[in-house]
């Protein structure tokens, strides 16, 4: 049996972390084959991939998700998949409802188990409620379409990696599959979402206003992040809702998370629960994100990440 799984870019140097997770679900449903929108192929050996279709920019430029649905659509039928899956993320889940359209088949989000029984139906374990429950089901379709929840399993390297064939693909498309197509990419992250990003920098309510999300974005730059924010944040209007992180956010595994002026509301935990790593810089010793942190600095944010930004530029 064959497994398609969509894996995106996190810049030009590999796969996003979020895709690297939806590999590791696939590997239990058969022989995977990942579908990357790029103009090289990433190297995939380890993560149990064994043919790489590689689409490259000459045919689709930039992010149209109708035509990337197209393409999964192609191939699964191209290659007699019996499963398409995807990394929970808002492209994952945006293609992969598309493509859902297109098929007419169902379409299940944010899968963190997937098993295959013996009468070809899928049983599946999701999350709902932003994570709060766990649902049992069963999902009956010829070809399951899933993307894996970003913070459901973690990304582990297949024990027999085997070779891999990289297929150059060139899609049938038509005018109207590139009719939408993102104007805009996050600036300065080479194309890294806040659900794919290794490096986050949060910020809450003691950054002070909008004016002082400035060097915010200048360390997350340096260190090849993206900017995140607290659920306060947005509701003052500083920054748009899609770099919230929480549970009616955007959940994130980063391998960093450097929280500055967050106090950690449980909403806020959950979204950020998933990173390797929590550093918290904050004035009050008692905020409850301290409890959560593998590090914390007690100081003003508005003195510490320029002192932080001056010494990694020095380095």
């Amino acid at each position: 049996m064959t497994v398609l799984v969509l894996c995106e870019m996190d810049g030009p140097a590999g796969i996003a972390d979020a895709s690297l997770r939806a590999l590791t679900l696939a590997r239990g449903l058969g022989d995977v084959n990942a579908v990357v929108f790029a103009d090289t192929a990433p190297d995939l050996a380890g993560y149990g991939v064994t043919r790489i279709y590689l689409v490259e920019r000459s045919s689709v430029d930039g992010y149209a998700p109708l035509a990337w649905a197209r393409v999964l659509a192609g191939l699964a039928e191209e290659t007699g998949s019996t499963a398409v899956l995807a990394a929970g993320t808002d492209r994952g889940n945006e293609i992969l409802a598309h493509l859902g359209a297109i098929t007419g088949l169902p379409m299940a989000a944010n899968c963190t188990a997937v098993t295959l029984s013996g009468d070809g139906t899928h049983k599946l374990i999701r999350h709902r409620w932003a994570g709060l429950l766990l649902e049992d089901a069963v999902l009956e379709a010829p070809i399951a379409l899933l993307t894996v929840a970003t913070d459901g399993i973690p990304a582990a390297y297949a024990p027999d990696p085997a070779a891999i064939a990289v297929h150059v693909h060139k899609p049938e498309l038509v005018e109207g599959d590139l009719a939408v197509r993102a104007a805009e990419s996050p600036v300065g992250t080479g194309g890294v979402t806040l659900a794919t990003a290794r490096v986050v920098v949060g910020g809450g309510r003691g950054v002070g206003g909008p004016d002082g999300f400035a060097p915010l974005e200048e360390l997350a730059r340096l260190l090849g992040g993206v900017v995140g924010v607290s659920r306060v944040v947005t509701s003052e209007g500083w920054r748009p809702h899609r770099q919230q992180v929480g549970q009616t956010g955007t959940k994130i595994t980063p391998e960093l998370y450097l929280a500055c002026g967050i106090s950690g509301a449980i909403q806020h935990i959950a979204g950020c629960a998933g990173a390797k790593h929590i550093i918290a810089i904050n004035t009050d010793p008692g905020a409850p994100i301290l409890s959560h942190a593998d590090y914390a600095v007690i100081g003003d944010l508005h003195e510490i990440v320029p002192a932080l930004i001056t010494a990694i530029r020095s380095r």
